[in-house]
């Protein structure tokens, strides 16, 4: 096991009920259980820690949302997911847990801005590509290639999939349907290129045997929550403490 106090187990049980909320209500709140697993844990070991528990809470969405999914979509946005999967990959490959946690950091940042952008697109009502035309297309690859890249890196893509869902004009029911099965695909992929970079090992799965336990309840009180939640004072929310945590790594 790793050298943790019951605080910083604590936290991590926090961040773990936090995946589960994320994956059943708001898509991207994880940055904020990235930003803790990042603090309590090595920067790049903690990337490989938390992509079981992302993979259990991804499980519980799609059992809940697995027929709103639109699958057109998501053929669309695989191929540019897999490519920015292994540029993140390769960086991996070379950067030690100060590069990863100035990365972490700095992705957690860029995720706020996104987030913020998004928020304020939607205010102003702008008019979505439709997802067959050219500039869907095109805003397809490019989300993906940025989600892919982000995932693989910090776990770090459903800001980058929630602004692209939305923008592309995704309703709540096919936004959550169609996101779980995204990202159950795409971290089910990412393992073995985890385990091949040593990030996830017998020690890191022990750990994430007991932090499982704490998605399950954060999801039920996701599903609770999705139709009564204030999403813009959430949404608030999470951007600060997504700040708060990226601030936190670079200045660490």
């Amino acid at each position: 096991m790793y050298a943790i106090t019951p605080l910083e187990f604590a936290a991590l049980a926090a961040a773990a009920a936090v995946v589960g909320f994320s994956k059943t209500a708001v898509s991207g709140a994880n940055t904020v259980s990235l930003a803790v697993f990042a603090a309590v844990l090595p920067a790049r070991e903690s990337t490989g820690v938390l992509l079981p528990v992302l993979l259990f809470g991804d499980v519980l969405a799609v059992l809940t949302y697995r027929r709103h999914a639109h699958w057109p979509t998501l053929w669309r946005l695989f191929p540019a997911v897999g490519v920015g999967v292994l540029v993140g990959t390769v960086f991996l490959v070379w950067a030690d847990d100060a590069q990863v946690r100035t990365s972490i950091g700095a992705i957690l940042l860029l995720m706020a801005g996104v987030t913020v952008w998004r928020r304020r697109a939607a205010d102003a009502d702008q008019d979505p590509d439709p997802v067959g035309s050219r500039a869907g297309r095109v805003k397809a690859r490019s989300y993906g290639v940025l989600g892919g890249f982000t995932t693989m890196v910090a776990n770090a893509g459903g800001p980058v999939m929630s602004m692209y869902l939305l923008s592309a004009g995704f309703r709540k029911l096919g936004f959550l349907g169609t996101s779980a099965w995204f990202f159950l695909i795409v971290n089910t992929s990412k393992v073995p290129f985890s385990v091949g970079l040593g990030l996830i090992d017998a020690r890191s799965l022990l750990l994430d045997a007991a932090l499982v336990l704490f998605v399950l309840p954060g999801a039920l009180v996701g599903k609770l929550c999705v139709n009564r939640i204030n999403q813009r004072l959430f949404e608030r929310l999470v951007i600060g403490a997504t700040v708060l945590g990226g601030v936190q790594l670079l200045v660490r």
